[in-house]
């Protein structure tokens, strides 16, 4: 059996299906039956629960080929870091008593600095558990920023008419859509081709601006002169607290953009055939515009 943490979301659903079209056996983590009823309907052993509870995921890896863990986001949480090292100290606890011996997880770019990583802090702590477990196989996927965070900005859009952040406009970043992540965790997990400690950066399909990127999603609204406009840190703190962010969801995702102009991000991530996805961002803008347009 495959075990899929994060079952219902963005990278862990696409998984689950293509692991059951492929015709494994697959449990799947999740707080809500309901949510997870597309993938029951297919199959799926469903086992409902807390990923920070480590005697509930024990048992449900117990006798699993492989996990795919991921630690859920909650952007309400006091101390982002603290709760990551939580999770991450459940899965590993759970991996290491049930004896798996293949994870594939998702990380992050940033997670190879020991300092001013911000908002992926816990996901290097992540990997550290995993590779202190004696025996584990674990390929670390280390996707750079998600092509759907955009999908946060439609408002922006929408009451102010530009897309702003305080990453640097000219500042050459990579985005990625997340079915391609999926698409990439199910196929290692299918082949459990890897030993010992790995990792593997996923960088998008080619290097963008934001003022590329607000170009292109213009277009596909109707709005051809889209600017991307630089927010200070503080005005983009006000806005992150003002949607409901906690403090440290606010203030890490500012280290982070902090590095990330700096150049530090995105240092240890080389573009290479295998680094490089195939959605593009005009691809993406037509989910962009789909949403823009319900708004």
């Amino acid at each position: 059996m495959y075990v899929i943490t994060g079952a219902t979301g963005n990278t862990g659903k696409p998984i689950a299906a293509a692991l059951l079209k492929a015709g494994k056996k697959v449990g799947v983590i999740s707080r809500s039956a309901l949510k997870a009823k597309e993938l029951t309907d297919k199959g799926a052993e469903l086992f409902v629960g807390d990923v920070g509870d480590a005697n509930f995921l024990s048992k449900a890896f117990h006798g699993a080929t492989a996990v795919y863990a991921m630690i859920p986001p909650d952007f309400t949480v006091p101390d982002v870091t603290k709760y990551q090292m939580k999770i991450a100290d459940s899965i590993a606890q759970a991996v290491q008593t049930a004896g798996v011996k293949f994870v594939v997880a998702l990380s992050s770019v940033g997670t190879h600095l020991e300092k001013d990583a911000g908002i992926v802090s816990g996901l290097r702590y992540m990997e550290q558990k995993f590779n202190a477990i004696s025996g584990l196989n674990t390929l670390y996927l280390r996707p750079t920023y998600f092509m759907e965070n955009s999908l946060g900005m439609v408002d922006v859009v929408k009451n102010m008419g530009v897309i702003g952040s305080p990453v640097k406009s000219d500042l050459r970043i990579n985005m990625i859509a997340t079915k391609d992540i999926a698409a990439v965790a199910a196929r290692r997990l299918l082949a459990l081709d890897f030993s010992g400690s790995n990792v593997q950066y996923l960088l998008g399909q080619r290097d963008l601006t934001y003022s590329d990127v607000a170009t292109i999603l213009g277009r596909a609204i109707g709005k051809p002169d889209l600017q991307y406009v630089e927010f200070p840190p503080d005005e983009f703190r006000k806005a992150m607290l003002g949607i409901g962010a906690s403090e440290s969801i606010a203030d890490n995702m500012n280290t982070f953009i902090k590095s990330m102009n700096e150049g530090k991000i995105l240092s240890d991530a080389i573009r290479t055939p295998e680094s490089t996805t195939p959605t593009t961002i005009e691809e993406f803008a037509k989910t962009f515009a789909n949403i823009y347009s319900m708004k």
